[in-house]
Protein backbone atom coordinates (compact mmCIF):
# COMPACT_ATOMS: atom_id res chain seq x y z
CA UNK A 1 0.00 0.00 0.00
CA UNK A 2 1.21 3.56 -0.41
CA UNK A 3 2.41 6.03 1.78
CA UNK A 4 -0.84 8.63 1.86
CA UNK A 5 -0.39 12.33 2.62
CA UNK A 6 -2.61 12.21 5.39
CA UNK A 7 -1.14 14.48 8.21
CA UNK A 8 -3.77 14.61 11.35
CA UNK A 9 -6.31 12.29 12.38
CA UNK A 10 -9.01 12.88 14.55
CA UNK A 11 -10.04 10.49 17.62
CA UNK A 12 -14.01 11.05 18.40
CA UNK A 13 -13.65 8.82 21.78
CA UNK A 14 -11.38 9.24 24.77
CA UNK A 15 -12.06 5.69 25.76
CA UNK A 16 -9.25 2.64 25.48
CA UNK A 17 -9.70 2.12 22.43
CA UNK A 18 -9.65 5.96 21.29
CA UNK A 19 -6.31 6.27 23.41
CA UNK A 20 -5.03 2.79 21.65
CA UNK A 21 -5.75 4.73 18.39
CA UNK A 22 -3.50 7.50 19.46
CA UNK A 23 -1.07 5.93 20.30
CA UNK A 24 -0.99 3.84 16.58
CA UNK A 25 -1.12 7.20 15.15
CA UNK A 26 1.51 8.56 16.92
CA UNK A 27 3.56 5.89 15.98
CA UNK A 28 2.56 6.75 12.31
CA UNK A 29 3.90 10.13 12.92
CA UNK A 30 0.65 11.55 12.67
CA UNK A 31 -0.95 14.78 14.60
CA UNK A 32 -3.59 13.57 16.51
CA UNK A 33 -6.94 15.00 18.01
CA UNK A 34 -8.61 13.58 20.74
CA UNK A 35 -12.23 14.29 21.78
CA UNK A 36 -15.15 13.33 23.73
CA UNK A 37 -18.38 14.47 25.24
CA UNK A 38 -17.48 16.22 28.42
CA UNK A 39 -14.80 18.55 26.41
CA UNK A 40 -11.44 19.47 26.14
CA UNK A 41 -10.87 20.24 29.70
CA UNK A 42 -11.60 16.96 30.87
CA UNK A 43 -8.72 15.32 28.59
CA UNK A 44 -5.47 17.45 30.06
CA UNK A 45 -4.31 14.30 32.07
CA UNK A 46 -4.57 11.79 29.32
CA UNK A 47 -2.98 14.45 26.31
CA UNK A 48 -0.17 14.74 28.83
CA UNK A 49 0.09 11.09 29.21
CA UNK A 50 -0.12 10.18 25.33
CA UNK A 51 2.61 12.56 24.88
CA UNK A 52 3.74 15.10 22.13
CA UNK A 53 1.79 15.39 18.95
CA UNK A 54 -1.89 14.45 20.95
CA UNK A 55 -4.09 17.53 21.57
CA UNK A 56 -7.56 18.05 22.92
CA UNK A 57 -10.26 19.29 21.19
CA UNK A 58 -13.71 19.51 20.52
CA UNK A 59 -15.59 16.55 18.78
CA UNK A 60 -15.88 19.17 15.87
CA UNK A 61 -12.43 19.49 16.19
CA UNK A 62 -12.03 15.88 15.76
CA UNK A 63 -13.99 15.60 13.02
CA UNK A 64 -12.35 17.84 10.90
CA UNK A 65 -9.29 15.85 10.89
CA UNK A 66 -8.25 14.17 7.66
CA UNK A 67 -9.05 10.33 8.87
CA UNK A 68 -11.77 10.33 11.89
CA UNK A 69 -11.87 6.92 14.17
CA UNK A 70 -14.72 6.68 15.91
CA UNK A 71 -13.96 5.19 19.15
CA UNK A 72 -17.27 5.31 20.93
CA UNK A 73 -19.29 2.40 22.06
CA UNK A 74 -21.68 0.99 19.36
CA UNK A 75 -25.09 2.20 20.71
CA UNK A 76 -23.30 5.94 21.15
CA UNK A 77 -22.80 5.79 17.29
CA UNK A 78 -25.39 7.63 16.41
CA UNK A 79 -25.72 10.50 18.84
CA UNK A 80 -22.15 11.28 18.34
CA UNK A 81 -21.83 11.60 14.43
CA UNK A 82 -24.70 13.69 14.12
CA UNK A 83 -24.51 17.13 13.11
CA UNK A 84 -21.18 16.95 11.88
CA UNK A 85 -19.56 17.70 8.91
CA UNK A 86 -18.25 14.08 6.29
CA UNK A 87 -17.57 15.70 3.47
CA UNK A 88 -13.45 14.75 2.16
CA UNK A 89 -12.89 12.88 5.54
CA UNK A 90 -12.21 9.12 5.39
CA UNK A 91 -13.91 7.38 9.05
CA UNK A 92 -12.28 4.28 10.55
CA UNK A 93 -14.73 2.27 12.61
CA UNK A 94 -13.74 0.05 15.30
CA UNK A 95 -16.89 -0.57 16.77
CA UNK A 96 -18.10 -3.62 17.69
CA UNK A 97 -22.24 -4.15 18.04
CA UNK A 98 -22.55 -7.05 20.55
CA UNK A 99 -26.16 -8.14 19.32
CA UNK A 100 -26.45 -7.81 15.38
CA UNK A 101 -29.81 -9.05 15.60
CA UNK A 102 -30.43 -5.36 15.09
CA UNK A 103 -28.88 -4.55 12.30
CA UNK A 104 -31.37 -6.56 9.72
CA UNK A 105 -28.42 -8.32 8.19
CA UNK A 106 -25.89 -6.16 7.37
CA UNK A 107 -22.75 -5.03 8.93
CA UNK A 108 -22.41 -2.40 11.36
CA UNK A 109 -20.14 -0.68 9.21
CA UNK A 110 -22.34 -0.09 6.61
CA UNK A 111 -25.08 1.14 9.04
CA UNK A 112 -21.94 3.37 9.86
CA UNK A 113 -21.56 4.25 6.31
CA UNK A 114 -24.97 5.56 6.02
CA UNK A 115 -24.61 7.90 9.30
CA UNK A 116 -20.89 9.39 8.23
CA UNK A 117 -22.05 9.52 4.18
CA UNK A 118 -20.47 10.52 2.12
CA UNK A 119 -17.34 9.91 4.14
CA UNK A 120 -15.72 6.87 3.62
CA UNK A 121 -15.49 4.03 6.11
CA UNK A 122 -12.77 2.03 6.70
CA UNK A 123 -13.29 -0.87 9.49
CA UNK A 124 -10.01 -1.74 11.25
CA UNK A 125 -9.02 -2.29 15.13
CA UNK A 126 -12.16 -3.97 16.03
CA UNK A 127 -10.84 -7.40 16.37
CA UNK A 128 -8.28 -6.71 19.10
CA UNK A 129 -8.80 -5.40 22.67
CA UNK A 130 -6.93 -2.17 23.60
CA UNK A 131 -4.11 -2.98 25.36
CA UNK A 132 -2.93 -5.29 22.22
CA UNK A 133 -4.31 -2.83 19.74
CA UNK A 134 -1.75 -0.26 21.61
CA UNK A 135 1.17 -1.93 22.21
CA UNK A 136 4.05 -2.27 19.33
CA UNK A 137 3.06 -4.04 16.69
CA UNK A 138 6.29 -5.40 16.13
CA UNK A 139 6.24 -8.86 17.69
CA UNK A 140 8.09 -12.06 18.24
CA UNK A 141 10.66 -10.72 15.16
CA UNK A 142 7.83 -9.92 13.00
CA UNK A 143 4.57 -8.27 12.80
CA UNK A 144 1.03 -8.03 14.15
CA UNK A 145 -1.72 -8.47 12.21
CA UNK A 146 -4.35 -6.15 11.06
CA UNK A 147 -7.19 -6.36 9.21
CA UNK A 148 -9.19 -3.39 7.36
CA UNK A 149 -12.37 -3.38 4.81
CA UNK A 150 -13.90 -0.97 2.99
CA UNK A 151 -15.93 -0.13 -0.65
CA UNK A 152 -13.42 2.40 -1.00
CA UNK A 153 -10.10 1.40 -2.54
CA UNK A 154 -8.02 4.83 -1.80
CA UNK A 155 -9.46 5.24 1.76
CA UNK A 156 -8.39 1.50 2.49
CA UNK A 157 -4.93 2.72 1.28
CA UNK A 158 -4.44 5.58 3.13
CA UNK A 159 -5.50 3.78 5.97
CA UNK A 160 -3.23 0.68 5.30
CA UNK A 161 -0.03 3.30 5.00
CA UNK A 162 -1.42 4.18 8.17
CA UNK A 163 -1.44 1.30 9.93
CA UNK A 164 2.07 0.16 7.66
CA UNK A 165 3.98 3.43 9.10
CA UNK A 166 3.02 2.15 12.55
CA UNK A 167 4.34 -1.26 12.05
CA UNK A 168 1.12 -3.25 11.56
CA UNK A 169 0.85 -5.67 8.89
CA UNK A 170 -2.22 -5.29 6.56
CA UNK A 171 -4.49 -7.23 5.31
CA UNK A 172 -7.60 -6.31 3.13
CA UNK A 173 -10.76 -8.55 3.32
CA UNK A 174 -12.46 -7.01 0.57
CA UNK A 175 -15.53 -4.73 1.04
CA UNK A 176 -17.51 -3.35 4.14
CA UNK A 177 -19.90 -6.39 3.26
CA UNK A 178 -17.87 -9.42 2.96
CA UNK A 179 -15.01 -7.98 5.19
CA UNK A 180 -17.05 -6.67 7.87
CA UNK A 181 -18.44 -9.64 8.19
CA UNK A 182 -15.30 -11.82 8.91
CA UNK A 183 -14.13 -9.28 11.86
CA UNK A 184 -17.20 -8.30 13.32
CA UNK A 185 -18.00 -10.16 16.97
CA UNK A 186 -18.76 -13.85 15.87
CA UNK A 187 -16.91 -13.72 13.04
CA UNK A 188 -13.97 -15.99 11.97
CA UNK A 189 -11.36 -12.92 12.75
CA UNK A 190 -13.12 -11.59 16.09
CA UNK A 191 -10.44 -12.05 18.76
CA UNK A 192 -7.09 -13.47 16.94
CA UNK A 193 -4.09 -11.99 18.15
CA UNK A 194 -1.98 -12.61 14.71
CA UNK A 195 1.46 -11.93 13.99
CA UNK A 196 3.15 -12.11 10.57
CA UNK A 197 6.74 -13.70 10.59
CA UNK A 198 9.19 -13.09 8.07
Amino acid sequence: MQAADIKSVGIIGAGRIGQAMAQIARRAGRQVVIANSRGPQSLRSLVEALGEGVSAGTVEDAAAADVVVLAVMWPDVPQAVEELEWEGRIVIDPTNDFDPSDLDGRTSSEVVADLVAPARVVKAANTLGAAILGSDARQAGGQRVIFLSGDDGDAKSEIGALFEQAHYFVIDLGGLREGGRMQQVGGPLAGHNLIRLP
